[in-house]
């Protein structure tokens, strides 16, 4: 018989709020996270917004902030994240845990690149004419720092959280952008579930609001350049929309067998009941124009939770705000419902705190857990102007009380990646 996974703990920084419940309110409230930059002066480029997180205080976290001097902000938002998920769980109380059977498993994209330095020596070097390569060279050298350089690797927070919480089982990261956490999650599952470890640590973090992380995304024409008006930017399934919006953050879940939660008495939030991954096999930067890989993907998670279409009562959408992937999304999910899409309602958190890229699945998979114990759906904001192809019931602009016994999340990522999620309310 198949081994059950359940959550036993969850933690979240966002930019629209560093702890869970403080995240949820402001969702439930149907706020916004969205302004403008300021982490770089980012006055010339086409986009000028963000989901920044804000008042997050990292000497909370850690006894000694020194030895983190130069990792990444991705770095301390799982750390964060992760510190209190595991607090939430009560798994460290445990006396009986073994860390051979407790491993971590993320889906954490990169820290910011460390080139200012180099850009600051190029610059000097313009200014005197033709540059000598080698003193360049070693200018460059002299300007980066060892471990700097080694935090730029996305397996980074991964590495970190190992050691921190001593979890000396399975231990990966990946990268499948966008749906990486969601991925990492769903894979996480499977460890458990074949019984390579009892407890896994799982969720991503990331953040891309660096002039690297814009100007990719502007050369893409990906991003949303309603700088007027940051908080009414990200506006998904809107006939308006015009590009999504950048955000950052962290979402940990502790994921556990559920015999052993059961036998420490543990708090479970919900059973993952079904994982489906597929790859589009079309094109790098577009989605299939027909949703086959989304299609494929939500099927394959309704055949592993061995649920019926109608007993999803709650999509969180991948939800980005562009046209195109709205637009296929919205397919998918009629494409994989069936006639039972027109009475499932959908909405995107993307909405409110923008894209959290590789974090993004894990934080959605935490509101789709919270909407299923609350029985409230979180909004879809900035919903003015309905798109004809975009013609599902996506919970405008305010939350909405009801019950949830099982939710659907989608993530759906560059290169092709989907991923979906189904989380069911536990029943023994």
């Amino acid at each position: 018989m198949r081994r059950r996974v359940v959550v036993t703990g969850i933690g979240c920084i966002t930019p629209v709020g560093n702890t869970v419940e403080s995240m949820w309110k402001v969702l439930q409230e149907a706020g916004s996270g969205v302004g403008p930059i300021s982490h770089f002066d980012a006055s010339n480029f086409p986009t000028q917004i963000a989901g920044e997180v804000k008042g997050f205080d990292f000497s909370s976290y850690v006894d000694d902030e020194s030895l983190y001097e130069h990792a990444g902000r991705n770095v301390r938002f799982a750390i964060g994240a992760a510190t209190d998920a595991i607090k939430d769980s009560g798994l460290m109380d445990d006396p009986n845990l073994d860390p051979v059977d407790f491993g971590v498993y993320l889906g954490a994209g990169e820290g910011q690149q460390d080139f200012m330095s180099l850009m600051r020596i190029i610059a000097d070097a313009s200014k005197n004419g033709e540059v000598d390569l080698v003193q360049f060279t070693r200018n460059g050298l002299a300007a980066l720092h060892p471990q700097a350089e080694l935090e730029q690797e996305p397996n980074m927070p991964v590495g970190h959280l190992a050691s921190i919480f001593n979890a000396q089982g399975p231990n990966a990261n990946c990268l499948t952008a966008c749906a990486a956490s969601s991925q990492a999650i769903g894979e996480a599952t499977e460890i458990i579930r074949r019984g390579d470890a009892d407890v896994m640590l799982s969720g991503g973090a990331h953040s891309m609001i660096h002039p690297f992380g814009v100007t990719g995304f502007n050369l893409l024409t990906a991003l949303s350049t309603n700088n007027e008006v940051p908080q009414a930017a990200s506006r998904p399934f809107d006939k308006n929309r015009d590009g999504f919006v950048l955000g950052e953050g962290a979402g940990m879940l502790v994921l556990e067998e559920l015999d052993r939660a059961k036998a420490r008495g543990a708090k479970i939030y919900a059973e993952i009941a079904g994982y489906g991954s597929t790859a589009d096999a079309f094109r790098i930067t577009d989605t299939h124009p027909e949703g086959r890989g989304a299609i494929a993907c939500i099927k394959m998670a309704l055949n592993d939770a061995k649920v019926n279409t109608d007993q999803i009562d709650y999509v969180n959408a991948h939800g980005t705000s562009t046209s195109v992937n709205d637009r296929v999304e919205t397919l998918a999910i009629k494409g994989a419902l069936g006639d039972d899409a027109r009475n499932t309602p959908v909405s995107s958190i993307k909405s409110m705190m923008g894209h959290l890229i590789a974090a993004a699945g894990s934080v959605e998979a935490i509101t789709c857990i919270l909407a299923m114990r609350d029985g409230v759906l979180p909004p879809t904001i900035n919903y003015e102007t309905p798109d004809p192809d975009c013609d599902l019931d996506y919970v405008p602009n305010e939350s909405r009380p009801q019950q949830v016994s099982r939710a659907l999340s989608n993530s759906f990522g560059f290169g092709g990646q989907n991923i979906s999620l189904i989380f069911s309310k536990f029943q023994d």
